[in-house]
């Protein structure tokens, strides 16, 4: 069976902008965005609550199976900060959003996140832990990492990936 378009990850540390570039592709595309966050919000898919954090604690098998099936129809951006509990299968490429210290810090303190939580996610932007992540969890090939910085930066990754999917071939499953 193959698949009738892509299957996108867009991934990297809360702020560099995962959400806003997965729905201009969404926009430019036919393909459908998958906020994880909302759908583990709509359909309950938690474990609990970090009060250190001050975020909800995702359970990922849940999730897995909830978006099973939509993932083997394919055509779908998923949106997420994390990528190492995903399905190697699930995806045709994987970009994951990099963003400098100091611009990320703005953009998290404008969130509303306490100290604690921009200390930890400028940490991991700084040891670049979702790239290693993807790295590691992904065939090296259709990791791609991506500056987003900026406005130009965001319409350039736009033009890239729209790029991409216009050559992207269907393989067989």
């Amino acid at each position: 069976m193959s698949r009738f378009g892509p299957n996108i990850l867009i991934t990297g540390t809360p702020g560099t902008g995962k959400s806003t570039l997965s729905q201009e592709l969404a926009s430019n595309t036919q393909l459908r965005m998958v906020n994880v966050g909302e759908v583990a919000k709509e359909n309950q898919l938690f474990l609990g609550f970090d009060e250190k954090l001050q975020c909800p604690i995702l359970d990922e098998d849940r999730l897995i199976d909830e978006l099973e099936e939509q993932m083997a129809e394919g055509g779908n951006i998923v949106d997420y900060h994390s990528c190492d509990f995903f399905p190697e299968r699930w995806f045709d490429i994987v970009f994951v959003l990099r963003t400098d210290n100091s611009i990320l810090y703005e953009r998290l303190q404008r969130r509303s996140y306490n100290e604690e939580k921009i200390k930890n996610n400028i940490e991991c932007e700084i040891f670049q832990t979702i790239l290693d992540e993807a790295r590691e969890s992904y065939k090296s090939d259709i990791v791609h990492e991506l500056q987003s910085n900026t406005p130009e930066n965001m319409e350039n990754n736009v033009d890239e990936i729209v790029a991409w999917c216009k050559q992207w071939v269907p393989q067989s499953t």
